[in-house]
């Protein structure tokens, strides 16, 4: 494919690549049918296949990991799907001549299989694709609770968030952070972040929201949001 690898921060999934796209979009439908690698028996690979474009996916495990890729060659040894079974068959040969116990299969693509490293990655990127979400989520709640004053609120895996935003013409606008359940000091410090039109450093601890007493499960911050920002948060579309 020939595509720089990117930090963990980027999410491979989320390049911008035809067979990617393919890929994403064929095997998070679970009413697709997938077609088999017919000339691979050592393990279960499905073809994908875009403009020129063609993928081995295994799907071993709880994700599906488009394992190799290439591009289409009608009737050429160069063609993907013939490179595959060469190299599997090769792959296989120097695993029985360097291991006792040989393999009865015509292939081997083990060493094509998601390994340690790429687990490791995808538990970062992971992490990477939550901040993406939740920074999105902490947005929209903003935005709510800026065009009718009440306060919005949104439910993860582990907690519940609700944003308060009261503005006054012309004036700096009150903004509090509510979060119900147990989160960690680092991922607080993301949310508070990622609040659009205040600043991260001038957070302060509240014991009371605007209306009521926290309840014992609450944690509660506020601060000033810039009434240019809340301007500019209420135009978007």
């Amino acid at each position: 494919m020939k595509l720089p690898l990117p930090s963990a921060r980027e999410p491979l999934d989320d390049l911008d690549h035809p067979i990617l796209a393919k890929a994403r979009e064929h095997f998070t439908d679970d009413e697709a049918g997938h077609e088999r690698i017919r000339s691979v028996d050592d393990e279960v690979l499905f073809k994908v296949k875009v403009q020129r474009w063609r993928g081995a996916v295994w799907t071993g495990e709880d994700l599906p990991w488009l394992i190799a890729a290439g591009q289409r060659e009608d009737g050429s040894p160069d063609d993907f799907y013939s490179v595959l079974e060469t190299t599997a068959r090769a792959a296989r040969a120097r695993y029985n001549a360097d291991n006792r116990q040989p393999l009865s299969t015509r292939t081997y693509v083990g060493h094509l299989l998601p390994d340690q490293n790429d687990r490791d990655r995808y538990q970062l990127e992971a992490g990477a694709r939550f901040v993406r979400h939740l920074a999105a989520a902490v947005r929209e709640l903003t935005r709510g609770s800026l065009q009718d004053g009440h306060e919005h609120a949104a439910d993860f895996p582990t907690f519940r968030l609700g944003i308060l935003v009261r503005a006054d013409d012309g004036h700096e606008t009150y903004t509090a952070v509510r979060i119900t359940g147990s989160v960690p000091d680092d991922l607080i410090a993301v949310i508070l972040r990622h609040v659009p039109g205040c600043d991260p450093t001038v957070w302060y601890p509240e014991y009371a929201l605007p209306s009521r007493p926290l309840l014992p499960a609450e944690q509660a911050w506020s601060t000033l949001m810039d009434p240019k920002a809340a301007a500019e948060l209420l135009n978007e579309e």
